[in-house]
């Protein structure tokens, strides 16, 4: 496995768990009634490749379930990863 592999692995590994740790605290926050983390700025953690971390996280925390934009947005967002990776391994790889 060649060293861009392993540290994009590896990124994704640490994104995925700032993802999880995100949503965790800000669960604790709406319990609680503290300072919420924005919307926005879980969206774009989702976005920038903690989609998996985050919505594993939300479905076993019971967290953001009833909101269209996290339920849908979040898988929606996996699968342009999805299609964007594919779309660079064909590039790459003819």
């Amino acid at each position: 496995m060649n060293a861009f592999i392993t540290y994009f692995l590896l990124y994704l590994l640490a994104v995925n768990f700032f993802a999880f740790c995100m949503t965790v605290f800000d669960k604790r926050r709406a319990i609680r009634g503290g300072r919420r983390v924005r919307e926005s700025t879980l969206l774009t953690v989702a976005a920038i490749g903690g989609s998996v971390g985050m919505f594993l996280t939300m479905r076993a925390i019971r967290h953001k379930t009833r909101k269209k934009k996290f339920m849908l947005g979040i898988p929606a967002i996996f699968l342009l990863q999805v299609a964007a990776a594919f779309g660079i391994w064909r590039l790459l790889h003819g």
